[in-house]
C-alpha cells in the first residue's frame, strides 16, 4: 500500500523546511522510491522555478519533473475560490497527487506557506487538502513572538481543526523555540494533547533564520564588488558602521554583517583586517549603502588582500537598508549545502524519528472523501474501457452528458434515437460532439433488429409472447438497449431520465435476469457527504422486503461497497437500537441481521440500530458501546422503500450531498436507472459506475 505524510503549518515562517529536509533524508534511508509534492505554491516570475521545490528535487536527486511537483499557484487558487470553484482545485490536487502515488512507495506532501493575501484561509486549506488526500498530518508551529500559553493554544486549536474533519494527526512540533524553553514547551503540549500524539520541540537556530549574502543580494538587487564565490556565507547579527573605527570594532560579533556607507573606507578596511585577525570575530559580509563605490585607490587595496569577505553595494540610505535586511525571511537554496545539512542535523537531533516513522507506517486511512471517491471512479473506468448504451437520445440532458463523457474519454457510448433530431439538438446547444465516435441507433433501422426480435421471442415464448409482440417491444428503446447488453453489443445500459423505473428495469428482469444465488434485484446510492461517502440501500426498488430479502440486500450492498473501495460496516436501520425495541418491523430487521451473520460471518454488521447511533460516534458509543459498527457505519440498509427513498432525498437536499445512483445490484449484467429529475452530472456519474460494474463481470 502506498503511503504519504502531510506537513501542515499554522502560520507563515514556521520553518517547515527543517521538517521537509529531515523527513526526506530519513525516508530515503528507509524507502527506495520517495516522491515530493506541494499542492499550492507562491507565485513565481514567468520562466523561473519555485526555489523550494527546486532545492528539494535537486539536493535529493528525486526522479520528478518540476511541473509534477505542484498543482496550482496561490493567485490561481484565490481566483478559483472567489468564483466558487474550489472543488476544481481539489480535483486537480488529487489528480496530480495520485499520479505521484502510483510512481512512488512514499510521497512527502508539503502544505501551504502563504504570505500576504491568502493567509486567512491557510489552515482551512491545509485541513481540506489533507482530508481529501486521505493522509495523516504533522502540524508545525513557530514559537517566535509568542508566550508559552499562546504557542500551546495555537497548536491545540490547529489540532482540533484537523480532528473535527477526521484528519489523523500523528505529530505536533513546536519550532523556533528558545533553547532554554524546549522542555517547558514539550511538557505543556503533552498536557493539552492526547497521549497518542507525538510531541517534539525544536530550538531557534540563528544560522537557519538569518539570510545568506546571496539572499540579501537578490532582495536588495545589489551589485557584488568582491567575493563572488562566498555569497552563501551565512550572516549572523548585523550592525551599522557609523561610529569611529576604534569604537565600532568593539561591536563586532561572529559572522556579523556590516552595513556602512560606501565612502567609509575606514570601516571597510578595518572590518577586513578584523576578519583576518585572530583577536576579532569573523565577518560574513559588508553591505555598502548610498550607491557609493569606494575610490579606486581603496578598491585597489581591497583587491590585493587575501579577503574571503563578499562586499556588495546597494541604493538607499544606511538605516533604510538595515531595516530591509532585518525583514528578509531566509530561504534555503539548492546551492546552500551548509543550511541544508544544518536543517537535516537539527531534525535528527530534536525529532523522535523512529517513533514518527512507526506512526505513519502503522497508519491506515478510514473512510473516503467524495472528491477522492469520484476521482477513483473515473480512474477505474478508464483502466478497462467499457461500452455503455444510452437509450434516451431524445432527452437534452443525455446529449449534454454524452458530450462531456466524450471529452473525459472515459467510456465508449452508443445513443438510441433519431440521428437528425440529435444532430439538430447538438447544433442548437452549441456542443462539441464527435459523431464519428458515437453511433446513433434507430431500433427499427438497426442491422440487429431482426436478430433481437427473434432472440426475445425465443426467450419469452413460454410466457405467451408472440413474434408480433416481440417486434413491437424491440422498437421500444428500453427493450432494444437492454437487448444490446444481453447480446454483448454493449457492456451496460443507463436509462430512466425520461422513463419510469419499471420501464427501465422490467426488460432486464425478463431476460438478463439475476445472478446465481441472488433472488433480489436491489439498489444503492453512493451518498457523497461533506467528509465521507456512505452507501444507502435499498432506496429505489423493493417496497417492503422480507427479512430474507433485507438480508440479501445488505449482503449485495456490502459487496458493492467493497467493490468501490469503501470498507463495509453495515447498519441495519430501525426505529430502535439493540434489543430494547419490540414490534413486527424491528423484529424483521433483527431477523435479517442474524441471517447476514450466518451467511456472511466475515461482514461487520449491527442491527437493529437507529440512524444517529449508526453514523454519530458519540451517540453510537452511548447506545451500543461494544459495537464495531455504531458511529462508524458506511453501509446503511433501510427497512423499506418508503424510509429509504425519503431519507436519501432528505439527506441530499438538506446537506447538499451528491447522490450517485441508484446503482442496481443483483443483475447478471449492469443496467442502471436514473431519476426523471436527474441532472447531467447524475447521468455522467451513473454511466461511470455502470462501466465499473461491467469490469467485474
Amino acid at each position: 500500500m502506498n503511503k504519504a505524510i502531510y506537513i501542515a503549518t499554522i502560520e507563515g515562517n514556521c520553518g517547515k523546511t527543517i521538517i521537509t529536509l529531515g523527513l526526506m533524508s530519513t525516508l530515503l534511508g528507509k524507502t527506495a522510491k520517495v516522491g515530493y509534492f506541494r499542492p499550492i505554491i507562491e507565485d513565481v516570475e514567468e520562466g523561473r522555478k519555485d526555489t523550494h521545490i527546486d532545492m528539494v528535487i535537486s539536493h535529493f536527486g528525486l526522479d520528478i519533473q518540476y511541473e509534477d511537483a505542484y498543482a496550482i499557484t496561490k493567485s490561481k487558487l484565490i481566483k478559483k475560490k472567489n468564483k466558487g470553484k474550489l472543488g476544481e482545485v481539489i480535483d486537480l490536487i488529487i489528480e496530480k497527487f495520485k499520479k505521484l502515488e502510483e510512481r512512488f512507495d512514499f510521497v512527502l506532501v508539503e502544505g501551504t506557506s502563504f504570505s500576504g493575501e491568502g493567509t486567512v484561509i491557510e489552515l482551512d486549506m491545509n485541513v481540506l487538502i489533507a482530508k481529501n488526500l486521505g493522509i495523516p498530518t504533522i502540524i508545525l508551529g513557530s514559537g517566535v513572538g509568542k508566550t508559552l500559553d499562546e504557542l500551546i493554544d495555537n497548536l491545540s486549536l490547529a489540532y482540533n481543526s484537523f480532528k473535527v474533519k477526521e484528519v489523523e494527526v500523528l505529530a505536533v512540533i513546536a519550532n523556533k523555540v528558545q533553547p532554554e524553553n524546549l522542555d517547558l514547551v514539550t511538557t505543556g503540549l503533552q498536557k493539552n494533547l492526547p497521549e497518542s500524539i507525538l510531541i517534539n520541540s525544536i530550538p531557534l537556530i540563528p544560522s537557519l533564520n538569518n539570510p545568506t549574502i546571496q539572499e540579501i543580494v537578490e532582495v536588495l538587487d545589489a551589485k557584488v564588488l568582491f567575493g563572488h564565490g562566498y555569497l552563501n556565507n551565512q550572516t549572523g547579527s548585523y550592525s551599522i558602521g557609523a561610529m569611529q573605527l576604534c569604537n565600532y570594532l568593539l561591536h563586532l560579533k561572529e559572522n556579523g554583517l556590516i552595513i556602512t556607507p560606501g565612502d567609509r573606507a575606514d570601516i571597510i578596511l578595518g572590518a577586513l583586517q578584523a576578519n583576518e585577525s585572530a583577536n576579532y570575530p569573523s565577518v560574513s559580509g559588508i553591505v555598502l549603502t548610498g550607491d557609493i563605490i569606494p575610490e579606486d585607490s581603496i578598491l585597489k587595496l581591497i583587491e590585493g588582500l587575501s579577503t574571503v569577505v563578499p562586499i556588495i553595494t546597494v541604493e538607499g540610505g544606511t538605516y533604510h537598508i538595515a531595516n530591509k535586511i532585518g525583514s528578509i525571511k531566509s530561504k534555503i537554496y539548492a546551492t546552500n549545502l551548509q543550511k541544508i545539512e544544518t536543517s537535516i542535523n537539527t531534525f535528527d537531533k530534536y525529532v523522535d524519528i523512529d517513533a514518527l516513522t512507526n506512526k505513519f507506517n502503522a497508519f491506515e486511512a478510514e473512510g473516503m472523501t467524495p472528491k477522492m471517491f469520484q476521482y477513483n471512479l473515473v480512474k477505474r473506468a478508464k483502466e478497462h474501457r467499457k461500452h455503455i448504451v444510452l437509450p434516451e437520445g431524445s432527452d437534452e440532458r443525455i446529449i449534454i452528458a454524452a458530450s462531456r463523457l466524450l471529452a473525459m474519454d472515459v467510456v465508449d457510448i452508443s445513443i438510441i434515437g433519431n440521428k437528425k433530431q440529435i444532430e439538430n439538438k447538438v447544433a442548437e446547444l452549441g456542443l462539441d460532439f464527435d459523431f464519428s465516435k458515437v453511433p446513433i441507433i434507430s431500433p427499427i433501422d438497426s442491422e440487429h433488429y431482426d436478430d433481437y426480435v427473434n432472440t426475445y421471442y425465443e426467450l419469452r415464448k413460454a410466457k405467451n409472447v408472440t413474434l408480433g409482440m416481440a417486434k413491437d417491444l424491440m422498437e421500444d428503446v428500453s427493450y432494444f438497449g437492454t437487448m444490446m447488453v444481453y447480446k454483448g453489443h454493449a457492456d451496460g445500459m443507463v436509462s430512466g431520465a425520461a422513463h419510469t423505473t419499471q420501464h427501465t428495469i422490467l426488460p432486464a428482469l425478463q431476460f438478463i435476469k439475476t445472478k446465481p444465488n441472488c433472488s433480489v434485484v436491489s439498489s444503492v446510492f453512493f451518498m457523497c457527504l461533506e467528509d465521507r461517502v456512505s452507501v444507502f440501500g435499498d432506496c429505489a426498488i423493493n417496497p417492503n422486503p422480507t427479512a430474507e430479502q433485507l438480508a440479501e440486500i445488505a449482503i449485495s450492498s456490502a459487496d458493492s461497497s467493497l467493490a468501490f473501495g469503501i470498507e463495509p460496516k453495515i447498519a441495519m436501520l430501525s426505529y430502535s437500537s439493540g434489543s430494547s425495541g419490540k414490534g413486527d418491523e424491528v423484529d424483521k430487521v433483527r431477523a435479517a441481521t442474524e441471517i447476514v451473520k450466518q451467511k456472511r460471518p466475515d461482514l461487520k454488521i449491527e442491527g437493529p440500530i437507529q440512524y444517529d447511533a449508526a453514523v454519530d460516534l458519540e451517540v453510537g458509543q452511548s447506545k451500543m458501546p461494544n459495537s464495531e459498527v455504531a458511529g462508524h457505519a458506511s453501509v446503511l440498509i433501510f427497512p423499506d422503500l418508503n424510509t429509504g427513498n425519503n431519507t436519501y432525498k432528505a439527506v441530499q437536499r438538506e446537506t447538499g450531498a451528491l447522490a450517485i445512483g441508484p446503482m442496481l445490484q443483483g443483475l447478471n449484467k449492469p443496467v442502471n436507472d436514473l431519476s426523471r429529475g436527474c441532472t447531467v452530472d447524475d447521468i455522467i456519474n451513473t454511466v461511470v459506475i455502470t462501466a465499473i460494474q461491467a469490469q467485474g463481470l
